[in-house]
């Protein structure tokens, strides 16, 4: 029975932390391209999971179309914010940049709750509900496919990256906006695609946690903040990095809320990313898997 609890907690810990580190993706996917972090991310999340619920629910459309909708909503969306809010930013300090995401996860946050309100919706059931029995555990497959479908999106994401030639130019934008724009890299495209694809990752985050939790909430919109210590962990600069952190802290996580909230009467599992965070910090400043950089004054 003890083993049986532990592998249960492994595995939800394992594809909790797989969409922790699909939210981080989108920090990162940002960072790549403007060296500023996006604030809103959770409310991209949020705002994907909410879509995708009414075309389900109210439009009755079956679920790998209302997936793909939700998909290219959230890339206009992406490109919308971007277009309007952002682009008249590209030069200004840092600061204003994060300042003003934190303003659009206000505003996003305010119009999903005028829309929804604040009660659960129940998501409709996409997955066959009969679980699969890996060893001595039965597993839901919702978690079987949110776990594939994430590990697919991370390897997609870190060979687009590596390989492609937008990709590339992504890295090289986020690295010195004035150089790139010497090379004949368009900086707004690059913007306009790295807000695209962050809000992206962010809506199948959001379909997916939906699918696994039965329902959505205004919850979902906290969920940027809370994957912050996946993705100082894993470093801003890396995607696979993320994937890894998002990992250890949903694992951490989870057995955190097994085995030691029954024992102090919870709280634990809320802050055990955070303290986790704070002590390899100490020892590895640019997280775990980050790249040391080192500028001269």
């Amino acid at each position: 029975m003890d083993m049986t609890f532990f592998l249960q907690l492994l595995l939800n810990g394992l594809v909790v932390g797989a969409i922790y580190s699909l939210v981080a993706t989108g920090f990162v996917i940002i960072y790549k391209a403007t060296s500023a972090l996006n604030l809103a991310q959770g409310e991209f999340l949020m705002v994907g999971a909410y879509i995708c619920l009414d075309l389900l629910t109210k439009y009755e459309i079956p679920f790998f179309q209302s997936f793909l909708i939700t998909l290219v909503f959230a890339a206009v969306l992406g490109l919308l914010i971007e277009r309007v809010i952002l682009r008249p930013l590209i030069g200004s300090h840092l600061i204003s940049v994060i300042m003003v995401t934190l303003g659009l996860s206000s505003i996003l946050k305010a119009l999903i709750q005028i829309k929804y309100g604040t009660n659960t919706i129940p998501f409709p059931e996409v997955f066959p509900s009969e679980p699969v029995q890996i060893g001595p555990i039965p597993v839901s497959q919702g978690y079987l496919y949110a776990l594939g479908c994430v590990v697919f999106l991370v390897a997609v994401l870190t060979l687009f990256f590596k390989y492609a030639k937008a990709g590339v130019a992504m890295r090289a934008t986020a690295s010195n906006q004035q150089v790139a724009l010497s090379m004949g890299i368009s900086v707004k495209k690059m913007f306009a695609l790295s807000w695209s694809i962050s809000a992206i990752v962010s809506a199948v985050g959001g379909i997916l946690l939906g699918t696994i939790r039965g329902g959505v909430d205004m919850s979902l919109g906290f969920m940027g903040l809370k994957v912050l210590p996946v993705v100082i962990l894993g470093g801003l600069d890396s995607i696979l990095g993320d994937f890894e952190g998002g990992l250890i802290i949903g694992v951490l996580e989870n057995f955190s809320g097994g085995y030691i909230d029954p024992l102090v009467g919870g709280g634990i599992k809320e802050v055990a990313p955070y303290i986790a965070l704070i002590l390899i910090l100490m020892f590895k400043p640019y997280g775990l898997f980050g790249k040391k950089k080192i500028e001269r004054v």
